[in-house]
């Protein structure tokens, strides 16, 4: 990882995942590095692609939080006054998240050459556009649709009256992932999605994932749901980043040629991985993912 990103710049890369790179304050006042790029484009390392992130914030920051992964990931970073800093706390449904510090909107917009772009903005921070070519664009919105106050104010979710402008977004995606709690707020957005031929997953923790996609039936079509079991975890260490790890394993999965259901099944387990562990230091690798999947698979004992 290039200390100041630069090196990144005019490099082919399998994944670039966008968005802020966050400091997540844990309630044990302990600082990790967090953000749905920073999870997905680690999981996408640890699965064997060139991962890059674009990002912005303060650069001594950043590389310092991204340390322990210095071998795995490439860095672009807009220079900033601050870095997003998230004081979290709770689990699932129930997480909270108080905004310390915002490092403001991305300047500039990705510019991929083939391979998987992902669109993982957490707070407000965009892109809604990109440039270059991109051979499967995917999309978590989760910080397209939210909103607070000022510093020091917790996250809330925009009504989905807000979220129509994201219907063009939409339609330019390949895949979504949202989970149950986002649904409602970016229920414009995955309309327009399904209705252009993408595929959306719907996470919702220990229940079913739903896969959402256009049916084609009857006049202007509609959507087509279909429930995909999530297999009991023995334990759980915790489940930061999972919705984000199960994204880039989804949309690795889907650009690999995969079925709607197949992908969300090695997401599933790509997920659990990560719930076994602690930290992001606990996402999988493919043998990892893998020998859970053996695991809960009928016949397996499990």
């Amino acid at each position: 990882m290039s200390p100041s990103g630069t090196r990144a710049k005019g490099a082919r890369f399998d994944y670039t995942a966008v968005g802020h790179v966050t400091i997540d304050v844990m309630p044990d006042g302990s600082r990790r590095p967090g953000g749905g790029a920073f999870y997905a484009a680690l999981q996408a390392a640890r699965l064997g692609r060139r991962a890059l992130i674009l990002t912005r914030g303060v650069r001594a920051e950043i590389d310092a939080l991204l340390e322990p992964y210095r071998g795995e990931l490439e860095l672009q970073i807009e220079s900033a006054p601050h870095t997003t800093t998230l004081q979290t706390w709770g689990e699932g449904g129930e997480r909270k998240q108080r905004v310390l510090a915002w490092a403001g909107a991305l300047r500039d917009e990705p510019a991929p050459s083939g391979g998987i772009l992902h669109l993982a903005p957490v707070a407000r921070e965009g892109p809604e556009r990109w440039g270059g070519s991109a051979g499967f664009v995917g999309l978590t919105p989760q910080g397209l649709v939210r909103s607070w106050t000022g510093v020091g104010a917790e996250f809330s979710l925009l009504p989905a009256s807000a979220a129509g402008r994201l219907r063009g977004l939409g339609a330019r995606c390949d895949a979504i992932v949202v989970s149950e709690l986002e649904r409602e707020s970016c229920a414009p957005l995955l309309e327009a999605a399904c209705l252009a031929g993408a595929v959306v997953a719907v996470t919702h923790g220990p229940r079913p994932t739903s896969i959402l996609h256009g049916s084609g039936e009857g006049d202007g079509g509609g959507v087509a749901e279909l429930p995909v079991p999530v297999p009991e975890l023995e334990r759980v260490g915790d489940d930061l980043g999972a919705g984000d790890v199960f994204a880039a394993a989804f949309f690795l999965a889907l650009h690999d040629g995969l079925r709607d259901s197949d992908a969300a099944r090695f997401a599933n387990a790509a997920a659990a991985v990560r719930m076994l562990g602690t930290g992001p230091g606990s996402i999988g690798d493919r043998a990892a993912i893998d020998a859970r999947i053996d695991a809960t698979s009928p016949g397996s004992g499990s």
